[in-house]
């Protein structure tokens, strides 16, 4: 068997295997795709950077991942550069397609066709996958499940498996051999260039052992480093210009340059105390000079409510272990990967939390792709739904809309509903039951968004649910088509619902009046 595994990053895509003949962890170098560069730790890292351009010509072929980047084309041609699209696909409203050359693009088919680079490099390297696993985010719903299990129905695969990239770090540790018949806790938190994810895990005894490993607590925001880098542009405006009006006059390719700028003051700060970068205004010809300590970009993160956030995000995961009966103390280790977290002062938060002793940054751009591996050794990973699935309903009394949940969030799955759901027509003569199934989730308290400006702000609010219907533009799926139509009044489909071990919603559907199975453990939101 011929394991890979995918971690799709909104910065950077990472790509790992299980060769054949040692059965150990490699991070795939995907050729031209791909650039190389030292972290840190002096280990040499293999990335794609997660960038599309569209070239002039409509018949040539997508330019993907380095390419990109050593070329500049974010900069040169923004309007054909596709940056950050994953992130996109997990937005409550994704940014309207682009007309490009008389074709239409969109962050799904973007995706799409990155991923499908990808695999065309994979496959060229004479590699022929048995087993592909992709990470997720945290917070992801069935929609970005969805598409990637759309474009791995098109590959020659038989076993696709999804698996949280937090979780996936977490089984980067988990022992190979078995040393002593204890199951350690683990805490991972991804801070990415879209989002921050924690899961804490009870990893298993050893890699190939009984024990499955169990996610115990988990939390996610949708908050990331390109977050900050527009933090750190906004701070120089405020300082430099006289008034906030003075962000208009600058072009789009100028701020694209800032943004860049500000990464790298960024990344320099996390190893000196103070960074310095010059840019030049595309509009007055004039140079100017960004320089920021490590003390002020402390300042800008809690003020734009980044601390704050990881602060509340940690408070979730450890009052959901307390609920599994897991302290705090018992948490033997907190391992810090992606990017974000290399910044000292998203260490001193979490040290603060911990203790220095049990926290430590470990293979912050591999161990997501290298973990994911882990879920083809282990013999199960027993996780838990992240949202509810629930059923929207008009409430006329109210005037507005209700839910009736068909799997609370906290489930463990693959599980079966324990009572069947049993539906009528509407109306008399009807031949169709639908339903309008979705997920809920629970907001984030802290907010930031940006005004029409570019501005960033950071606000605390209460927590409310947020529905996303399974199906685009909120529509009604229908579940079971009826032969004779339906009576109103009376009882007509029994509906089982299930969820599967790759969190997808399932249905069977049984008609009360034929006896007969109309539907029979399928995906709910392909009843189309």
């Amino acid at each position: 068997m011929t394991t890979i595994a995918i971690d799709f990053g909104t910065s950077n895509t990472v790509v790992a295997w299980l060769a054949p003949d040692t059965q150990a962890p490699q991070i795939l170098h995907l050729g031209p795709l791909a650039r190389r560069f030292a972290n840190p730790w002096g280990e040499t890292v293999s990335v794609v950077p997660s960038l599309v351009y569209v070239p002039e010509t409509p018949d040539n072929p997508l330019v993907l991942g380095e390419p990109v980047r050593s070329q500049r084309w974010a900069y040169r041609a923004p309007e054909r550069t596709f940056v950050g699209f994953k992130r996109g696909l997990a937005a409550d409203f994704s940014p309207p397609p682009r007309q490009i050359a008389g074709r239409t693009y969109d962050n799904a088919a973007i995706a799409q066709q990155f991923l499908t680079g990808l695999w065309a490099e994979i496959l060229a390297q004479g590699i022929e996958p048995s087993q592909l696993i992709l990470t997720v985010p945290v917070g992801a719903f069935e929609r970005y499940l969805g598409l990637l299990r759309q474009w791995s129905q098109r590959l020659a695969v038989a076993d696709v498996r999804f698996v949280d990239e937090s979780t996936a770090a977490a089984l980067r540790y988990a022992p190979v051999n078995i040393q002593i018949n204890v199951q350690s806790i683990v805490l991972v938190i991804d801070w990415g260039g879209g989002t921050l994810d924690l899961s804490l895990v009870r990893l298993p005894v050893a890699i190939g052992s009984n024990s499955p490993a169990q996610v115990l607590a988990k939390a996610d925001a949708y908050l990331g480093g390109e977050d900050i880098d527009r933090a750190i542009i906004e701070e120089y405006f405020n300082t430099q210009a006289q008034n906030l009006a003075a962000v208009t006059t600058v072009e789009p390719l100028s701020r694209a340059q800032l943004l860049e700028l500000a990464e790298r003051l960024k990344i320099q700060l996390s190893q000196t105390e103070a960074a310095r970068e010059t840019w030049l205004d595309e509009t007055t010809f004039q140079a100017h000079e960004l320089h920021l300590s490590r003390d002020r970009l402390r300042e800008i993160l809690e003020t734009a409510g980044f601390l704050a956030q990881l602060r509340d995000s940690l408070d979730e995961v450890l009052q959901l272990a307390q609920g599994q009966g897991v302290s705090k103390a018992e948490i033997e280790q907190v391992i810090l990967v992606g990017g974000t977290c290399l910044m000292p002062m998203i260490q001193d938060v979490v040290i603060a939390y911990f203790g220095r002793s049990r926290v430590k940054v470990a293979h912050p751009f591999t161990a997501v792709a290298e973990g994911a591996l882990a879920v083809a050794q282990l013999i199960a990973v027993q996780d838990y739904l992240q949202h509810s699935y629930a059923i929207q309903l008009w409430d006329p009394g109210l005037q507005d809309y209700t839910y009736f949940t068909l799997f609370a969030k906290g489930t463990y799955y693959p599980c079966l509903r324990p009572e069947p759901l049993t539906l009528q027509v509407a109306q008399d003569g009807e031949s169709e039951v639908r339903l309008n199934v979705g997920e809920i989730a629970e907001h984030l308290p802290r907010e930031v968004t940006y005004d029409a400006l570019g501005r960033l702000t950071s606000r605390q609010r209460s927590a409310t649910a947020a529905y996303h219907a399974l199906q685009r533009h909120n529509r009604d799926i229908c579940i079971a088509r009826l032969n004779p139509p339906g009576v109103a009044g009376q009882d007509r489909i029994r509906v089982d619902f299930e969820v599967n071990a790759q969190r997808m919603l399932l249905a069977t559907v049984t008609d009360l009046l034929t006896r007969q199975v109309l539907v029979d453990r399928e995906a709910i939101a392909q009843l189309t």
